[in-house]
């Protein structure tokens, strides 16, 4: 007999959207919780407008950024602005043990679903607020999606080449890490609960979240007064050499090569075939490694140009190297390590077309996540307003045909 996933028996409520709201709410549902999004055709979640769309279709039930995004969450349609949509609202957060959202602060509040209001109806809930920059503070309005969010954290100054103007991130990269960590904030609320009875209200600010990705940087500041700038791929701290990304054969094919230690040093060395020019005084340590890194730099290039970029990071792990390919998207899918840990996956969407997502990024021993896509909008109605909240076929009619469930 199968075993129960951790979560087993928790019911969250998701009022996320774009990417940030929707990982939380995955990451619970692969651990085993009900996660139902709370959403609605009179405001579609942006990340369902993303293409591709399954069968090349544009429509916003067949977005597969959304299908991948939310799996592991289900659907709840409702019109928020309608009073009647919030009372379904409060209904069912009173039989949850979560609430997830990542609005500007106030605007659950303008949905009588602040706080106060759900804690009245579910005394030990635990909700999770995670707004851009906190509850509180000169910034706490400040809106901003992932790629803005890098600026307002520093990280956007420090990213570009060495000496270049600022190349801000071009992806919201930080979404999904403040998902995880939104997760982790929800289960340490949830066992704090079960040992206590008590409930808590999380207030979870993505920017101070993201603040250790600029900690050398911030630590340089306080201590040298000095204020960083763009570097490329250089260390962070100077203190490695080589240090960055060189070509190989072929178009557009990359090695990451990073060598940090005397030992690593030898290693590079080794598998450089000992050439004459690595004798040079201005490599014999770290530090002039790192002072001559530019002339070190060529003559790496020149090097991994003549090699394919999976059989040099092959032969420099060999020798004691951090070195890897830099994958693009098809290498992934193809890549024999992801495919032994089943990282992507083909599922079929409820709609009924067949697509590719990927896999749980939780693993455990003893239990198997079930995954599934993301939800086309309101999947679980029927469930949730029949099932959970008991209205009578009738009034469940009704409040379809007054777009409160909409």
């Amino acid at each position: 007999m199968a075993k129960a996933l951790p979560l087993t028996g928790i019911r969250v409520a998701n009022f996320g959207w774009v990417w940030a709201g929707p990982i939380v709410g995955q990451t619970l549902g692969f651990l085993g919780a009900d996660v139902y999004k709370i959403e609605s055709r009179a405001r579609v979640d942006m990340i369902r407008t993303l293409p591709p769309f399954g069968g090349g279709i544009p429509d916003p039930d067949r977005s597969m950024p959304n299908h991948a995004g939310w799996a592991g969450n289900g659907s709840v349609s409702l019109n928020l602005k309608k009073p009647e949509a919030q009372e379904l609202a409060r209904q069912l957060v009173s039989r949850c043990d979560a609430v997830v959202s990542n609005f500007t602060p106030g605007v659950m509040e303008e949905f009588a679903l602040g706080y106060e209001e759900l804690r009245a109806v579910k005394r030990d809930l635990v909700m999770l607020s995670m707004p851009a920059a906190g509850l509180y503070g000169p910034l706490k309005d400040v809106k901003t999606y992932g790629m803005s969010l890098t600026s307002i954290t520093g990280l956007d100054s420090l990213t570009g080449y060495m000496g270049g103007p600022l190349i801000p991130f071009e992806n919201a990269f930080t979404d999904p890490l403040i998902g995880i960590m939104g997760a982790f904030a929800v289960l340490t609320a949830l066992r704090h609960r079960d040992r206590t009875g008590t409930g808590q209200h999380i207030d979870f600010s993505q920017q101070e979240s993201m603040m250790p990705m600029v900690g050398p940087a911030f630590m340089d500041y306080v201590f040298n007064g000095r204020v960083a700038g763009p570097i490329g791929n250089r260390h962070p701290l100077a203190v490695g050499a080589p240090h960055g990304v060189f070509p190989c054969a072929g178009e557009d094919r990359w090695i990451s090569i990073a060598v940090t230690t005397d030992r690593e040093w030898q290693g590079l060395v080794a598998a450089l075939g000992e050439p004459a020019w690595a004798k040079s005084p201005n490599f014999a340590s770290p530090a002039e490694r790192v002072r001559h890194i530019d002339a070190l730099h060529e003559h790496i290039a020149q090097w991994t140009a003549t090699f394919s970029d999976y059989d040099l990071a092959s032969r420099l792990q060999q020798h004691g190297v951090a070195a890897t390919p830099v994958l693009d998207v098809a290498d992934l899918f193809h890549d024999p390590h992801y495919r032994a840990r089943g990282t992507f996956i083909e599922v079929t969407h409820p709609l009924g077309f067949r697509e590719t997502i990927y896999d749980a990024y939780v693993k455990m021993s003893r239990t198997e996540p079930h995954v599934r896509p993301g939800p086309y909008i309101g999947q679980d109605n029927d469930y949730v307003f029949k099932e959970i909240l008991g209205l009578s076929d009738e009034r469940y009619r009704q409040l379809i045909d007054a777009q409160v469930i909409y």
